[in-house]
């Protein structure tokens, strides 16, 4: 579907319906969150939520549903009444990265899902094994280099898979791919030693670093981040190697547009908070505030950015 017909969808569903003749106005919500709890996307979800809750004057329940790619998440959300009392997450991976990377994927982003608006923008950092002779991402970019095929690289998601990918083939370094399936795992063996190299949220990993159980190298930005002091981008070293990562919160598909602009409305307001500004950038989460024409052209963008880039590495649907 092409960008044109999304963002129509968008200003277009359900016109002649009004919010009250879809649900009660104090109906509560839920918001279905494709990853697990304790993440930084959950974090910041419940932190939004709250003060969304408190806008709408209407409670907010957050739902956790982990698991194939998203696709959990996805076929709740998709099967659900477009009535406003079911959202979700839609962050970098359900709502761009599976076209890319998921064979025969049983949803369309820009068809299946009505947008919101944008919650906030994010970014990982790239971290070592503590006893990895390198000091800097250049260093560990010239030693995979001249060690082929020897330097472990732990990936855990599409996301990180695809970035490694890239770092490979920009670099021109023969690196060894090593799969995890969740982030925790594939930290705890570059602390123990057993892969070189991983990727996690910047938070987590100054902390890690703090207490000298790895080191953190480089910021996955195009340029450098006041929430990451004194933290050099990859791109220093590799340009065009950023990968900056954001969500959004969407809906089903035909949500009537006083629905959308209301939700939209609530969420702006939650995000303009000091308190908000500040726990997610305590995180190194940015807010990020849009209309969801905007956020819709977000995803459309990174729906084409990431095919590219799949194709690029050679990564093939699986």
């Amino acid at each position: 579907m092409k960008k044109r017909t999304f963002l129509m969808a968008a200003a277009l569903s359900g016109i002649g319906a009004s919010t009250l003749a879809q649900t009660k106005s104090d109906a509560a919500i839920r918001i279905v969150i494709p990853l697990g709890p304790g993440t930084p996307s959950d974090f910041a979800t419940r932190i939004v939520a709250t003060e969304m809750a408190a806008e709408l004057k209407r409670p907010i329940i957050i739902e956790n549903k982990p698991g194939a790619n998203g696709l959990v998440a996805v076929q709740d959300v998709t099967r659900s009444k477009p009535d406003g009392t079911t959202l979700m997450l839609g962050g970098i991976s359900p709502m761009a990265l599976n076209v890319a990377v998921v064979k025969n994927l049983p949803y369309d982003p820009r068809r299946d899902f009505t947008p919101i608006g944008g919650i906030y923008n994010a970014f990982q950092a790239y971290v070592v094994s503590a006893s990895l002779p390198v000091k800097n991402f250049a260093e560990l970019v010239d030693y995979a280099k001249k060690n082929p095929g020897a330097v472990k690289f732990g990936h855990y998601s599409a996301l990180t898979k695809i970035q490694f990918a890239a770092l490979a083939k920009l670099s021109g370094a023969n690196i060894m791919m090593v799969p995890y399936k969740s982030t925790t795992p594939a930290l705890t063996d570059v602390m123990g030693n057993v892969i070189d190299v991983s990727m996690c949220d910047v938070a987590t990993a100054v902390s890690m670093a703090k207490g000298g159980k790895m080191k953190v190298l480089a910021i996955t930005l195009a340029e450098r981040s006041p929430l990451a002091p004194g933290l050099p981008t990859a791109s220093e070293t590799i340009p065009g190697l950023a990968f900056p990562a954001w969500s959004g919160l969407v809906g089903p598909a035909g949500m009537p547009r006083d629905v959308v602009a209301q939700l939209n409305a609530a969420l702006r307001a939650a995000l303009r908070k000091p308190s908000v500004v500040s726990a997610l950038g305590e995180q190194a989460v940015q807010t990020w505030s849009t209309t969801p024409e905007e956020f819709a052209s977000q995803v459309d963008k990174e729906i084409t950015r990431w095919t590219r880039l799949a194709n690029e590495a050679g990564i093939q649907p699986e």
